[in-house]
């Protein structure tokens, strides 16, 4: 009798343990605030959000909207504040909006 395997990982969990391993963790992250911020903001100010990176747990966004640039300046410790609600208050140190 052939017995099937057990999955020992969900695929989120799978591809988490692959970027730890690979040392690309940053990227994921910065790639799951993308997600979240494309459900959070409006489809047309989502438009104007050209990059989401992370580097030494400092959130950088590059938008092309001077006028959504400059919101998200003045709400910069609001978006910290949600980004650490939802992914963990020990990730991020600061957002910086480019």
């Amino acid at each position: 009798m052939k017995r099937s395997k057990k999955r020992e990982f969900q695929s989120s969990e799978l591809v988490k343990s692959f970027a730890r391993i690979h040392g690309f963790e940053d990227k994921l992250i910065a790639f799951e605030i993308k997600d979240f911020l494309e459900d959070y903001l409006d489809e047309s100010l989502f438009r104007e959000i050209i990059s989401v990176d992370l580097k030494n747990k400092n959130i950088i966004i590059k938008i092309g909207s001077p006028l959504l640039k400059n919101d998200f300046k003045m709400r910069k410790s609001f978006y910290l504040k949600k980004f650490q609600d939802k992914f963990g208050a020990d990730k991020f140190n600061d957002l910086q909006v480019l």
